[in-house]
């Protein structure tokens, strides 16, 4: 049962939270697990996103979702909070979406680094046949066909095993993430940097759509 905690709109400073904590919602005014919320303090520039939790001083926690995140900005929920007057724009929205980018992608940088990333068409479809994979990245730009090959051939790998299917990144990024270039498909391979990365992912795609971050699982969940 997840732990409650007391209804103040702000945390009294950076903590670790153990499993099951909780935090409140400024807007929503609901208490939900901190993987469904992000912390917002207030630095020298004003009202900044904390996605790792660490930055000093008491923090507000918003469900995190960009329409949510949108709704605070526009109801002044931050300057009711702080209890302090606040000029914040949409560009915090925009910020926090960037960082929630940045931090996916500096984690799949890190799965690369160990030898936890499979990249190149014909590497990846013998990864999906013989390894065990966890993910497979199509970038934004990738082609239909090849898509479309890969998908079939994780359709028939004949067991139930989950795999994220990933279609939030362009070849660019891909490229600079991983180091190489034309970087159009990757496997990931079971490890714990991939369960940071799609941890990661995870709370990117629940910004971006409000649901669960899965472009895909097995060819289901696309």
């Amino acid at each position: 049962m997840l732990a409650r905690t007391p209804n103040d709109e702000l945390d009294a400073g950076p903590r670790k939270g153990g499993p099951g904590t909780e935090r409140l919602c400024a807007l929503t005014r609901a208490v939900k697990p901190v993987d469904e919320l992000i912390r917002f303090v207030v630095g020298p520039d004003g009202v900044v996103p904390d996605l790792k939790r660490k930055l000093p001083g008491r923090g507000l926690w918003i469900t995190g979702e960009k329409a949510a995140l949108k709704d605070a900005v526009t109801r002044n929920v931050f300057a009711r909070g702080f209890k302090r007057e606040l000029r914040v724009t949409p560009e915090l929205v925009e910020q926090t979406e960037r960082l929630l980018v940045r931090g996916a992608l500096d984690a799949l940088a890190i799965a690369g680094k160990a030898g936890l990333v499979t990249a190149g068409f014909a590497k990846v479809e013998a990864a999906i046949a013989h390894d065990a994979i966890v993910g497979l990245i199509h970038a934004t730009d990738a082609g239909t066909d090849g898509v479309a090959k890969l998908s079939g051939a994780l359709r028939r790998r004949g067991d139930a095993a989950p795999v994220t299917v990933i279609k939030a990144f362009t070849t660019a990024q891909l490229d600079l993430a991983l180091g190489r270039s034309n970087v159009v498909h990757a496997a990931l391979l079971a490890g714990p940097a991939n369960d940071t990365f799609l941890a990661r992912f995870t709370r990117l795609e629940r910004f971006r759509s409000g649901e669960p971050g899965d472009s895909g699982r097995n060819g289901v969940r696309n």
